[in-house]
């Protein structure tokens, strides 16, 4: 399974760029000299922030590391569906003691001055989220000699990325958390997400490109079933999310694992684009009624969200877990990949057509 992407880190173990303040420089960087690929996310962030923490992660690691980017999104059907949310949301904003957020803030997250940092400042990888980027700025990336991956959600969106230009594809499973990468947002496909171990077998069916697996990981003895599966390496978020260098509230890591929160659920309550949360009182009332509105709903929510962590209320949180999360383990992050090697190690050599050491490629 090895290429010249997978070569850059020694364990096939990548840490998922998790916007909002989480994928922080400090554990992208434990993770990547722990030897897997750790990630910061640009999602939210102007581009001067970006750059502030690149420069960041390169004073505290000189093993490579990656940035996601949030492609820019098309406009939303119906103004009037985020007047009326905003309308729902009037008593949350009452109760939190702040306003709700101006949903025009904008829409393409920053996308092009973000992009000039990192062509300006090329990073070893790049990976994009909702969509793929166009050939033009692939092979861009390309000259700068950056690697370039893109999230896909069914074959077809695998097939734009191997049209695109990229690398390698992110085949992201429905059990993964926080937002889906899908590269449309159609609210008739709501509800028709494919696991990840599915996903796999027909991405690999469909395309020669390199794959990482991405969804509900959590465990070394999972990135063996993947990796088995034809995966070149694991993508990891929620697994990364409960570790000491995460920037996630502490709330929000305490909730893994919190017997309060017993599952989770695909919901546009936070943001208008379908993402995975543990379920609170706040999906739970208006999950329903929350509209294919993003970053309209994002911008509408964030008061209210930075309100409910000020006021120590996870009920009020957008708490992005996936189906693995009851898995997570408190540890710091250079810990965890050194677990995951070892419980990798041990599922690889239990297989007989995997000898011992099949983490080395």
């Amino acid at each position: 399974m090895s290429s010249p992407l997978t070569d850059l880190f020694p364990h096939p173990i990548v840490q998922a760029p998790m916007a909002g303040g989480v994928s922080v420089p400090r554990l992208a960087a434990a993770v990547s000299d722990a030897g897997g690929l750790g990630f910061l996310a640009a999602g939210y962030k102007t581009a001067d922030g970006l750059y502030q923490e690149i420069k960041q992660i390169r004073g505290l690691t000189s093993r490579p590391f990656g940035v996601n980017l949030f492609l820019p999104q098309p406009e939303y059907g119906d103004p009037a569906t985020v007047e009326v949310y905003a309308h729902q949301l009037a008593g949350e904003a009452a109760w939190y003691a702040t306003e709700l957020g101006d949903r025009d803030s904008g829409r393409d997250d920053g996308y092009e001055a973000k992009l000039a940092v990192l062509l300006d400042n090329p990073v070893p990888v790049v990976s994009f989220h909702f969509g793929t980027p166009g050939r033009d700025t692939v092979d861009a990336l390309h000259r700068v000699g950056t690697f370039v991956l893109a999230t896909a959600t069914t074959a077809e969106e695998a097939l734009a990325v191997r049209e695109c230009g990229a690398d390698a594809v992110i085949a992201q499973g429905v059990e993964a958390g926080g937002h889906q990468g899908t590269h449309r947002d159609t609210p008739e496909n709501d509800g028709t997400g494919i696991g990840l171990l599915a996903l796999l077998a027909r991405i690999r069916e469909t395309i020669p490109l390199p794959v990482l697996a991405a969804g509900g990981l959590m465990r070394g003895s999972q990135i063996a079933a993947v990796l088995a599966a034809g995966a070149s390496a694991a993508q990891l978020g929620t697994a990364f999310l409960a570790t000491d260098e995460s920037g996630a509230h502490r709330l929000h890591k305490q909730a893994l694992t919190d017997p309060l929160f017993v599952r989770t659920e695909l919901t546009r309550a936070f943001s208008g684009r379908p993402a995975r949360a543990l379920v609170n009182r706040f999906l739970r009332e208006h999950g329903r009624y929350a509209p294919a509105a993003y970053p309209e709903v994002h911008h509408l929510t964030s008061p209210l969200r930075r309100a409910a962590a000020a006021a120590g209320d996870a009920q009020g949180m957008a708490l992005w877990a996936g189906q693995g999360h009851r898995l997570a383990r408190a540890l710091p992050a250079g810990q965890l990949v050194e677990l995951l090697v070892a419980e990798l190690d041990t599922a690889a050599a239990a297989l007989p057509s995997h000898p011992a050491g099949g983490t080395h490629r």
